[in-house]
């Protein structure tokens, strides 16, 4: 039920078209009735309309008129993010910025659980029962677990990204650092859409995101975002992304229901923005992928040399051969690679130039 102003019964509350559940649900979620139209609630946080307005339409909300359709909870927030600007710790773009990256990140993980999650707990137990009748009590009791859960989740990826930005040399390799970044791309995909039923794309694509996700979070990258078809993982070092790349193929040619991959890598300077990445590093290691053949992975010249100035791999097999040779003579142990780079032919790339690319693969016999 909506309440008025003064906090009596809301007398338009059910000539407003909306189904009741669906408003119960709502309170539910929210933690209260609706209660303030927009401008009431920048009124009573203590913020201008136009601000209050910047702050909605960055967390992705549509505009609503002069709909009571707010709550505390909005007026809360409003005066949270006001106070960080009016308190110096936020710059007022700033905030505008925080309120979208958490709107898009929170939006897409919403959609998520209510597809994939919650559709499949509310299917009717008995003959006669709707979904909704079974929503409301399920929601009721996943909600402070799941809030709790993702609580927890934003502070451990905060620490981590916390950790990540203190070890930085300086100011300015806090915002562009040196990343090796990849793009997995699924060889193919458009030819699939057009054979197989939706349900099977859905499942594929969600097994490959799930497979993805999983290697690289195991190996120390960080996924950074996924287009169906393809995969953005950025990690620290060389070594690490080139693991990541060689394992992905390695583990969707072992499953017959997956089509081929090819992995591009670059290595760099980068610039991060909202948890995204930019930059020349990221535009070469994109065109290397669609270039690269099937089940193979192709890097920059800039990712080459990292790998071998860290001991990764030799700078040719050649040498490779005179080193082992040289220990063998001496009685002691080769140099241990874990990769292989065999260069390829010049080409032109549109928008970058000439790049010289190299095929990297995992040494035979090490895992």
């Amino acid at each position: 039920m909506t309440v008025d102003d003064k906090g009596d019964p809301d007398p338009h509350a059910e000539d407003s078209g909306e189904d009741p559940l669906a408003l119960r649900l709502e309170q539910l979620i929210l933690g209260a009735e609706r209660r303030y139209t927009p401008f009431q609630a920048a009124r009573s946080a203590g913020v201008s309309m136009e601000l209050a307005s910047r702050f909605w339409r960055a967390m992705g909300f549509a505009d609503i008129g002069q709909a009571r359709a707010l709550t505390e909870a909005d007026v809360l927030a409003l005066r949270r993010l006001a106070g960080l600007v009016e308190a110096g710790l936020l710059s007022e773009a700033m905030a505008v910025q925080v309120a979208r990256s958490t709107g898009q990140t929170t939006a897409r993980l919403a959609e998520w659980q209510i597809d994939s999650f919650l559709e499949g707990l509310t299917e009717p137990p008995e003959p006669g029962m709707t979904r909704t009748e079974v929503t409301y009590p399920i929601v009721e009791l996943l909600l402070p677990e799941l809030e709790e859960f993702l609580v927890y989740v934003w502070r451990r990826q905060l620490a981590a990204s916390a950790g990540r930005v203190v070890q930085a040399a300086d100011d300015e390799e806090m915002v562009d650092r040196r990343l090796a970044v990849g793009f997995a791309d699924l060889v193919g995909f458009t030819r699939l859409t057009r054979r197989m039923e939706e349900e099977e794309l859905g499942e594929l694509v969600e097994a490959f995101e799930t497979t993805a996700a999983d290697l690289v979070a195991a190996r120390g990258g960080r996924l950074i975002k996924t287009l169906g078809d393809e995969v953005l993982y950025a990690a620290d070092d060389a070594g690490t992304a080139a693991e990541i790349a060689t394992k992905l193929i390695e583990t969707m040619a072992h499953d017959e229901t997956m089509p081929e991959l090819r992995v591009g890598m670059a290595f760099g300077t980068v610039t991060t923005r909202m948890g995204d990445v930019f930059g020349t590093t990221v535009n070469l290691a994109s065109r290397l992928t669609s270039i690269a053949p099937k089940d193979a992975v192709l890097v920059d010249s800039a990712f080459a040399e990292e790998l071998i100035r860290t001991g990764d791999a030799p700078a040719s097999e050649a040498q490779a051969a005179e080193e082992a040779a040289a220990a063998e003579k001496e009685g002691e142990e080769p140099p241990t690679y874990r990769f292989v780079l065999q260069p390829t032919w010049q080409r032109p790339v549109r928008g970058l130039g000439v790049v010289e690319p190299w095929l990297l693969s995992r040494r035979e016999g090490v895992d």
